[in-house]
């Protein structure tokens, strides 16, 4: 055998065909090795087995798995000649092997000491020998397992809140990890393993569970075939191939398919060790019902309908259900979801206030409501409730800034703008805009515009009043509106503060918005929000809400480069200061200054999130730039090696175009793809937006030096850059500057402007 290369090129064997065929093969090799190695000796009739455990034992054999197998013997002094045997070929075939040499009473001595063994165990089955041997350590690590069953289900319950603390769901990673992630194989093992100690305990969840362990042991198989190595993680490169020799339209159907997958496998993992929690829990005394309202009661920490409460006796039932059990963090019981499943009543249209208030109630109880609304939508309720619900169920965002499904980072967002309640004057319309701000991504079309005609018939299904209906719309319509203009604009131009001001109407509004950007920040991961974010977030909501009281644009946009800094130009000197995230800079105005500071930064390894520059007209000629820089994972920033290469760029002593260049190229080896779609090519001019200067937005692929490039193209048309703000989403980079010419004027040459958008693409090189 030698890694089955005949069955990986039979592409007609899938999923359990192929592991099971694998198995065959790997069993065929290792009865030839076992003759072999135990011919014409005594070992050849009664006292040697070889034995598969783990996962081959199973019968899961993937294309390029480990062959765990055991060597069980009755105490020969001589059994390593025979291991030796049967070892080496393996090893010389460059076939990792999990081996080991037993009787079978050192073997369930060691399965009592560590857990991996003793799952391993359970799937024992026999290969070559003594057959009688094999039956032994089957029946051993049975009676091991239901004399222990407790104490192995307490073992395996807390290995798996381990897992799932240490590795992503597999629903919800943009590169799911098949096997060890939260829905993945090894929760299907676990559970298998459970009910082998405790039988009843997950036979009816496995038996729920075979399509979805089915795909994902088809994914698994073709994802060992396309890589040409063993591996567990679907990254973005994989995912395309995958889908192809599935069958799949496109990676997008494959990865829906694997997320709704997953969701179930977790749903029934999560209910199966949370029972058992409870189950352990219990004293000796009879659990006596705890009353929560009149229809509703506590039983065993999960929330029940009283046995005399019909479920299609109240219109609202499930929405009460839901809301008392994210309300006292219990979880509602499988036998009332099962009950309102078949029963419950559709809501009346539109909602009368009650069915309100409970839904905002659901989703203000913050992260307490995430399982209440997996239970829910488990068993179809959700879609009850919110039937557009429907086109975002377990849609994949296949982006690295995403770290959620659709669906998902709806609930997420709910559950963090509960949180944030306290800051606006309609709490019920800041949780439930958070819930559906972006609903319209289940659709084809902008998913801003779709979700407000989507949002209008929602809203006014819900019962909402015609004003809260507008805001609901107007939530979705401007969700982007400040997180695109704290980062992409300068919030010290006063257009800039007034054209929000216009946009928001009302500081209320104003309020209603910036919650409902934090929460949306926060779901989405931990790329898109962070201290600078919130500064810059937090600093245009005050500017904007002290115009909207009434007060001066320009009391509030004081002007770059404030006194400190227009002091140090006056006195004609060179002044490189890097501190903590930022580096400043004054210095005569040489020709291209900004673009060789952003060179440095981008040969230093320096992510630039921020920059603003000044040049003094006077007779001195000076001027000073500013950056704000990502702090490196690696410790704070060297500024003393970063002053001193910035010192010799202005004294055009750094061969800077090369040394980006060299940089760029050592990281391309090592750069992965970030999301399903490509970055996007895009150059807007505006001359709107500012007062004071023209602003052009580049969106392009991220590369390392692209600021270099794109601010040596501005120097080469001698425009002035008065502030840049630079923002990279996952593949792409967001790059707005604001220019004038070279009178320190608006640019409105036609001309000009089209040679200037040629050079920002030229800047923007080839795909990678």
């Amino acid at each position: 055998m030698n890694k089955g290369p005949l069955l990986l090129d039979d592409s007609n064997l899938k999923g359990w065909e192929y592991v099971h065929a694998h198995r065959d093969a790997a069993d065929r090799w290792f009865q030839e090795l076992f003759t072999g190695a135990t011919k014409g000796t005594q070992r050849e009739r009664s006292d040697v087995a070889l034995v598969a455990i783990g996962g081959y034992g199973r019968g899961e054999l993937w294309p390029y798995s480990d062959l765990d197998v055991i060597l069980l013997h009755r105490g020969d002094p001589d059994i390593a000649e025979v291991a030796d045997q049967l070892w080496y070929p393996v090893w010389d075939r460059g076939i990792k092997l999990g081996h080991g040499v037993f009787t079978v009473e050192e073997s369930t001595e060691l399965a009592s000491r560590e857990l991996d063994h003793a799952t391993s165990l359970l799937s024992c089955r026999h290969i070559a020998g003594d057959f009688s041997l094999c039956r032994e350590m089957r029946e051993a690590t049975e009676a091991f397992w239901t004399d222990n069953a407790e104490e192995m289900l307490d073992r395996l319950s807390e290995r798996v809140a381990q897992r799932h603390f240490q590795v992503s769901d597999v629903a919800f990673t943009i590169a799911p990890q098949l096997k060890e992630g939260r829905g993945g194989l090894r929760d299907l093992h676990a559970l298998a393993w459970a009910e082998r100690a405790m039988p009843g305990f997950a036979s009816v969840s496995l038996s729920e569970l075979h399509n979805e362990a089915r795909l994902l042991t088809e994914i698994r198989v073709e994802l060992h075939r396309y890589r040409g190595r063993a591996g567990d993680v679907l990254s973005l490169d994989d995912q395309d191939g995958v889908a192809e020799a599935l069958g799949e339209s496109d990676s997008q159907a494959l990865m829906y398919r694997l997320a709704l997958a997953a969701r179930r496998i977790a749903w029934y993992s999560d209910e199966a060790w949370s029972r058992w929690d409870r189950m352990r829990k219990r004293d000796s005394r009879p659990v006596h019902p705890v009353p929560i309202s009149a229809q509703l009661e506590l039983v065993d920490a999960q929330i029940e309908l009283r046995p005399e409460i019909l479920p299609n006796s109240d219109e609202l039932l499930v929405l009460r259900v839901a809301e008392a059990a994210a309300r006292t963090g219990n979880a509602i019981g499988r036998r009332t979801l099962e009950s309102l499943e078949r029963h419950a009543l559709d809501l009346p249209i539109p909602w009368p206030e009650k069915a309100r208030d409970l839904f905002a109630g659901l989703f203000m109880a913050g992260q307490k409501a995430i399982p209440v609304v997996e239970d829910l939508d488990h068993y179809g309720l959700m879609t009850r409730l919110v039937p557009e619900w429907a086109h975002v169920r377990g849609k994949p965002q296949r982006n690295v800034l995403h770290t959620y499904s659709v669906d998902r980072h709806l609930v997420e967002t709910a559950a963090s703008a509960a949180d944030l309640v306290d800051d606006v004057a309609r709490p019920d319309l800041l949780v439930v805009g958070a819930l559906l701000h972006d609903i319209g991504k289940g659709l084809p079309g902008d998913h801003t515009e779709v979700g407000m005609e989507l949002i209008g018939t929602i809203a006014t299904r819900m019962g909402y009043t015609r004003s809260d209906v507008g805001v609901l719309i107007d939530l979705c319509r401007h969700h982007l509106l400040l997180p695109d203009v704290a980062t992409r604009r300068d919030i010290s131009d006063a257009g800039t503060i007034r054209a929000v001001a216009a946009a928001v109407r009302t500081e209320d509004f104003l309020f209603l918005l910036a919650a409902l950007t934090q929460a949306d920040s926060i779901a989405t991961g931990p790329s898109a929000w962070g201290s600078w974010k919130a500064g810059l977030l937090q600093d245009l909501v005050t500017r904007t809400s002290h115009v909207l009281a009434g007060g001066e644009v320009e009391e509030v946009t004081p002007d770059f480069p404030g006194e400190r800094l227009t002091a140090l130009m006056a006195t004609g000197e060179r002044s490189i200061v890097g501190h903590r995230n930022k580096l400043t800079v004054v210095a005569h105005d040489v020709s291209g200054l900004f673009g060789r500071v952003s060179g440095v930064l981008a040969m230093s390894g320096l992510e630039v999130l921020d920059a603003a520059a000044y040049t003094d007209d006077g007779q001195i000629g000076m001027a000073v730039c500013q950056f704000v820089v990502q702090e490196p994972p690696s410790g704070p920033v060297d500024w003393d090696k970063v002053t001193g290469l910035v010192d010799l760029a202005l004294d055009s002593r750094l061969a800077l175009t090369a040394r980006v260049t060299k940089r760029a190229e050592a990281y391309r080896r090592y750069r992965r793809r970030l999301s399903a779609e490509p970055a996007r090519r895009l150059v807007n001019v505006d001359n709107s937006i500012s007062d004071t200067a023209t602003v052009v937005d580049v969106h392009a692929p991220d590369t390392v030096g692209l600021l270099f490039r794109l601010t040596k193209a501005i120097g080469e048309l001698e425009l002035d850059i008065r502030s840049a703000k630079v923002q990279t989403l996952g593949p792409e980079a967001v790059d707005c500057f604001y220019l004038r010419d070279s009178l320190g004027q608006k640019i409105f040459d036609e001309a000009l402007l089209k040679e200037l958008e040629m050079a920002f693409f030229g800047a923007m090189g080839e795909d990678e």
